[in-house]
């Protein structure tokens, strides 16, 4: 008697486990087949390395290890005394090069003045060929008329050729003089040049000064430092990175098989495994053009010969709602569930 009253409550208990199973599973298979899900998806922010512009010693740090820091504050200072000894250098040495301009202005100044004497002596020499020219006429015709001698006359002649060939030399010199002043001239444009690029280095020696000075490019918390004082560091040495501690978003690798029914605008359900409670909104904002895989260093080639078909992931960028309220839990990197609704 006893194992018969027992059976209906069996019977029972089994029924009622089967309507439990069933109603989970039926909530299961529900859920999967009006769902996208994934769990390759991760938060991400803005992270700024912070790199020397200049090479140099490391003189002081101004922050520590996950400090929070402004835009515009002084992070890093590097020794400048050599940029300051090589500043000097150049400032004299361009002193220099102002005089040599100074010389190479005046030295064409003087050619010029030259040139107008040469120019002079021209004149000078024409007047006199032409007086020779004139005397040689009246002595030819007065020693036809044996007014005057054979040796007058020849005194005549050899004015007249003397005259010609100081005429010659004063034009030569005026052609010299010209040559020099071309000369002259491109001298005062090298000694021009040669100041600009001297005054070009020294402005460029003055901004690599500033460079000593490191500031924080962005607002937000520093990494781990990857520097010490005293330490050389060259130019574009990574010290340490600005992780934006204000914008977050998340990063959702969905298989492509998955996206038919994703857009920007929807809205989706995030899941943080550190924060698993939590039931944070989400708005999808884009699609990548490109799976993850045309991203990587070395990209799959589907033309070679051994190719094994792999599902695809395309990253979908999603804006979180209401992030200030959960500013303070957000870190990137961090792995997240996310679940879209596809009904």
């Amino acid at each position: 008697m006893s194992e018969e009253k027992k059976s209906p409550v069996k019977i029972i208990v089994l029924v009622a486990i089967f309507l439990v199973a069933a109603y989970f599973g039926y909530k299961k298979i529900h859920f999967v087949l009006t769902h996208e899900t994934t769990d390759n998806a991760q938060i991400e922010t803005q992270i700024t390395p912070v790199l020397p512009r200049v090479a140099g010693y490391v003189k002081s740090i101004a922050v520590k290890d996950y400090d929070s820091v402004k835009t515009g504050q002084l992070v890093v200072e590097l020794d400048d005394a050599e940029l300051q000894t090589q500043l000097l250098e150049m400032e004299a040495d361009f002193r220099q090069a102002e005089v040599d301009v100074i010389n190479a202005k005046a030295a064409l100044n003087n050619a010029i003045v030259s040139l107008r004497v040469n120019k002079g002596s021209i004149d000078l020499s024409q007047m006199r060929k032409q007086k020779a020219e004139d005397d040689l006429k009246r002595d030819q015709n007065l020693f036809r008329d044996q007014a005057i001698t054979k040796k007058q006359l020849d005194d005549t002649k050899f004015n007249v050729e003397t005259a010609g060939q100081q005429l010659e030399n004063s034009k030569t010199d005026l052609s010299a003089a010209q040559s020099r002043i071309a000369v002259l001239q491109a001298g005062v444009l090298k000694a021009t040049a040669g100041l600009d690029v001297k005054k070009a280095k020294i402005e460029q020696t003055k901004l690599k000064l500033t460079y000593t000075k490191i500031y924080a490019p962005q607002a937000g918390k520093i990494g781990k430092k990857n520097v010490s004082e005293g330490q050389y560091v060259q130019a574009g040495t990574p010290l340490f990175s600005i992780v934006n501690d204000t914008t977050y978003w998340v990063i959702a690798n969905f298989k492509e098989n998955q996206l038919k029914k994703l857009y920007p605008g929807k809205e989706v359900d995030i899941e943080i495994d550190a924060f698993p409670d939590q039931k944070i909104k989400g708005v999808i904002e884009s699609l990548s053009d490109a799976t993850g895989a045309k991203f990587s260093l070395l990209p799959p080639d589907n033309a070679s010969g051994n190719f094994v078909k792999v599902t695809q992931r395309v990253p979908v960028k999603i804006q979180i709602k209401d992030i200030q309220k959960y500013r303070n839990m957000l870190r990137a990197g961090l792995s997240v569930f996310v679940v879209a609704e596809t009904k």
